[in-house]
């Protein structure tokens, strides 16, 4: 089954064009790793999937459901990671809580979290390793343990499609590697289809199964050996790009310094 479906979609967007006639297909259980520059249109496409922006014209598609007529289905099958998150880190809010936001969708406006839900957040919690720390206040924590709570809280929607855009953002190379491993595990094990939204081409590099490179339009798309060519770079980032090895894998090296 497709998990995702676009076809010829353009989305304008704060009085610019954000995609322009986009289409590709995303196969269920695919890790996705979608690279671009700033304004290339990355966090549009996932805002476009979760039906927070509407496209100028085209269709999506979610496991083989129209966004237009189904789209509170669709987003019962979604989790997500956004670039940066409304909560403030000196709030006085425990981990438990932060996550058990995942659940609002499913408890719905005018109802209390029911057993089923903090098993949820228990479960989320216990699948990113976070479950011992569960009482601690969220913003006691640093910042890769933030980026887990996040996971767990869009974990706890039981998705079948995570959308994450630049989640590794702010954290050290260490903290990146364990949250991508984390990811990749998570895919494999809950039967997941992942789009990781990243600038870092090489950190996702060895996860993702293809890697789309976005320039408002899509302007290559497949496994990362074959789209890793200094000619594409170029046209995704306007500036001298080279390509070295680096433990048997392409690396990308932008303007001599590595992508970030």
């Amino acid at each position: 089954m497709k998990a995702v479906e676009f076809e010829h979609v353009t989305v304008e967007y704060e009085h610019r064009t954000a995609l322009k006639d986009v289409s590709f297909e995303v196969e269920k259980g695919e890790f996705i790793g979608i690279v671009g520059s700033n304004g290339s249109g990355k966090t549009t496409m996932l805002k476009a999937l979760l039906g927070l922006v509407e496209p100028a014209s085209g269709t999506i598609r979610v496991f083989g459901m129209d966004q237009r007529t189904h789209m509170r289905e669709i987003r019962e099958k979604i989790g997500y990671v956004p670039q940066k998150s409304a909560i403030n880190p000196k709030m006085p809010i425990l981990v438990k809580e932060v996550v058990l936001m995942g659940r609002y969708g499913r408890i719905g406006m005018l109802h209390s979290p029911r057993r089923k839900d903090y098993e949820a957040v228990k479960e989320a919690l216990k699948d990113v390793d976070m479950l011992e720390l569960k009482d601690e206040p969220f913003g006691h924590l640093s910042g890769g343990q933030q980026q887990r709570v996040y996971l767990a809280r869009a974990l706890a929607q039981e998705p079948e499609l995570m959308l994450l855009d630049e989640p590794t953002t702010g954290l050290d190379v260490s903290s990146q590697n364990a949250l991508i491993d984390l990811i990749t595990e998570l895919k494999e094990r809950k039967g997941l289809t992942v789009m990781f939204v990243t600038h870092d081409v090489n950190s996702i590099a060895r996860a993702s199964d293809r890697v789309m490179y976005l320039k408002n339009r899509i302007i290559a798309f497949g496994p990362f050996e074959q789209v890793c060519n200094e000619n594409v770079l170029r046209s995704v980032y306007d500036v001298p790009v080279r390509i070295v090895q680096s433990d048997g894998m392409p690396c990308v090296i932008v303007s001599d310094y590595h992508v970030h």
